[in-house]
């Protein structure tokens, strides 16, 4: 069963569980989905599904942050719980040594293809690469440390 197929079922058990606070979060998402697919013309696959829940909890930590500096708990408490929601839909993350392990060979595999060892300056390279392989496996803040401190002299 694909990921899209999973989260348009558990709708339909949110729903019938009567679960509004779950249903309102899977349906955000569904929303976010099907926009998507609208403005793109295509069908999406995990890869795409996992990106567009990795930038909602994204938005989501955003707006903790925000709310819990202008003193609304309320608001910062119903995004952690979609936050949560969003969560069980990412597969399981990557440690912080399996980032840089990932991280330092991908360096090296990009420091043979340009013939030379790898420097600040070849920080788009590798983070478009480690992207490209560690698409919703991992905290990209994360990975962006571990490609600074990769690449550091």
């Amino acid at each position: 069963m694909s990921l899209k197929e999973r989260i348009t079922n558990e709708m339909k058990d949110a729903m019938r569980a009567k679960d509004s606070e779950r249903l309102g979060t899977i349906r955000l998402l569904t929303a976010a989905m099907k926009q998507k697919e609208v403005d793109e013309r295509v069908e999406l696959d995990d890869v795409a599904v996992i990106a567009i829940v990795d930038k909602m909890l994204k938005q989501r930590k955003d707006s903790i942050e925000a709310f819990e500096k202008a003193g609304r708990q309320d608001l910062a408490d119903k995004e952690k719980s979609e936050s949560l929601v969003l969560q069980a839909y990412l597969p399981a993350r990557l440690s912080a040594e399996e980032v840089a392990s990932e991280v330092k060979a991908i360096v090296a595999e990009l420091g043979v293809e340009l013939g030379r060892a790898a420097g600040p300056a070849d920080m788009g390279k590798v983070m478009g690469a480690v992207k490209a392989k560690l698409a919703g496996k991992a905290d990209m803040g994360q990975v962006s440390a571990a490609v600074k401190a990769a690449l550091a002299p």
